[in-house]
C-alpha cells in the first residue's frame, strides 16, 4: 500500500475529495458547486463571455459545463442571450441575484480555500501552489478545447 499512497495520481485524487469536501461544507448554504463557482466567477469576470470561451476559461469540457448553465439559468442565476452578430452564438451574463449570490459566496469560498492549505505551512502553500500551478500548465496544452 505504500506504493499506492506515494503515486501522483492516488494523492491528486485524495486532495480532490478533501477539498471538494471542504467546499461543499463551508459553501453549503449557497448551494454551488465548485464548478458552479468557477462559471460564475467567470462569468463575472468576462461579461457576455460565449459558453465555448467559457468552457476554455473554466477548462471543462463544453457539454457537462451545458448541464451547469442550464441548472444556474433554471435558478435565476445566468442569463443566456444570442449574441448581436450570431444568433446562435449565446452570451453569458449574470443576473442580479447571480451577481448577489456570487458576492455573498466569495467569503466562504476563500475560508474553504484557506482550510484547505490549513495544514501547511506559508512556505509549504506558496511551493505547493507554484508547483500545481506548473503541473496544469504544462499538461494544459495537450489537453484539447481545454485552457
Amino acid at each position: 500500500m505504500a506504493r499506492l499512497y506515494a503515486m501522483p495520481g492516488h494523492l491528486i485524487r485524495r486532495a480532490h475529495q478533501i477539498a471538494g469536501g471542504i467546499f461543499a461544507a463551508d459553501v453549503a448554504a449557497f448551494g454551488i458547486t465548485p464548478v458552479q463557482y468557477a462559471a460564475l466567477t467567470a462569468i463575472r469576470a468576462y461579461p457576455g463571455i460565449d459558453a465555448t470561451r467559457l468552457s476554455r476559461t473554466v477548462a471543462f469540457d463544453k457539454s457537462t459545463l451545458g448541464l451547469v448553465l442550464e441548472r444556474l439559468e433554471a435558478r435565476g442565476l445566468v442569463r443566456r442571450e444570442a449574441g448581436p452578430s450570431d444568433r446562435r452564438t449565446k452570451r453569458l451574463e449574470l443576473t442580479p441575484e447571480g451577481a448577489q449570490l456570487l458576492a455573498a459566496a466569495d467569503p466562504a469560498v476563500a475560508g474553504s480555500e484557506e482550510r484547505i492549505l490549513d495544514p501547511l505551512t506559508a512556505p509549504e502553500r506558496a511551493a505547493l501552489l507554484r508547483l500545481l500551478g506548473a503541473l496544469v500548465s504544462g499538461h494544459a496544452a495537450s489537453e484539447p478545447g481545454v485552457a
